[in-house]
């Protein structure tokens, strides 16, 4: 019964839920929060999955009533799948994680060659460590996150933007340099590349690159003011954004457009969904352990042989 439950729930978690949270409203209202969420929906489903191939075998042996060496075989299958379960998840996560490494190392490389801030005086009277300037007509801006972050900018989006506008968007990119938005978004990749093709989703991709350019948006809004920042969000286009994944959804900057349209001041009921988030959080982890996988494993330690 337990690996029942434990199936069932995984199985909400993959197909269904990314679906319905993906298109909520509330998470614009506290994107943290809803960051928290999705990685709780995301590590509940792989201790699903862990808990399935643990459970089920034993259960299997206990409900046939197989002697000791069929359980112990089942055991060792069981931990062995265990195993290539956490392993893949591994190799994926080291994978991600290496290309991402090398791809910033060597973009980090030419932006330093090819930096040309000293020639331009648009740029903000506090101009922060690691900013460089890409001479080129078109507007964009982007941060290059890592333990030496860059921030670039384009002599395009100099010309378009005012001082306060620029620090804005200077303020955005130091946001997800300071929060370290690159190692939830290759943690999410990770996971996304190592769930077999038939249970896995783009909406915890998406819905997270979206939420963390939310994130960003709210600490420029705070230390800029929201007029600046959705003017020259307005200007960009979706080149605001850290370490942008190649399918990432189309319409995603007009949500940001229209949501900092919609913030005026502190919005009081973000406290509401952030504690609610959180609370959805803390829920998904604990009480499927508690009500599920505890008493089903105090059975199993004295059921299994050891």
């Amino acid at each position: 019964m337990t690996a029942l439950l434990l199936g069932a729930l995984g199985l909400t978690l993959s197909l269904v839920v990314p679906g319905v949270l993906a298109a909520a409203d509330w998470p614009g209202r506290a994107p943290a929060a809803a960051v928290a969420l999705w990685q709780s929906v995301t590590l509940t489903g792989i201790l699903c999955a862990l808990g399935v191939v643990l459970a089920g075998p034993q259960e299997l042996v206990a409900a046939r009533g197989s002697d000791r060496p069929v359980g112990a075989a089942a055991l060792v299958a069981a931990l062995v799948v265990a195993a290539v379960i956490i392993f893949r998840l591994l190799v994926s996560l080291v994978g991600v994680t290496y290309r991402s490494r090398t791809r910033r190392s060597r973009h980090r490389m030419l932006v330093d060659l090819l930096d040309a801030a000293e020639r331009h005086g648009e740029l903000p009277a506090e101009v922060p460590p690691g900013l460089r300037v890409l001479d080129g007509p078109l507007p964009f801006a982007y941060c290059l996150p890592g333990r030496s972050p860059r921030v670039v900018l384009s002599g395009g989006a100099l010309r378009v933007l005012d001082r306060a506008q620029v620090a804005a968007v200077i303020a955005h990119e130091q946001a997800h340099l300071r929060h370290r938005h690159d190692l939830v978004m290759e943690s999410f990749t990770a996971f996304y590349r190592a769930v077999p093709r038939p249970l896995r989703s783009r909406a915890p991709l998406d819905a997270v690159h979206l939420l963390l350019e939310m994130v960003a948006d709210d600490a420029a809004r705070r230390r800029c003011g929201a007029e600046p920042l959705r003017t020259a969000l307005a200007v960009l286009g979706d080149a605001v954004s850290p370490d942008l994944p190649a399918e990432a959804a189309g319409d995603a900057e007009m949500e940001r457009h229209r949501r900092l349209e919609r913030l005026t001041g502190a919005d009081a009921r973000s406290s509401m969904w952030t504690v609610l988030a959180a609370l959805m959080a803390v829920g998904l982890l604990v009480l499927p352990t508690v009500i599920v996988v505890v008493p089903w494993l105090g059975r199993a330690l004295l059921a299994w042989p050891l």
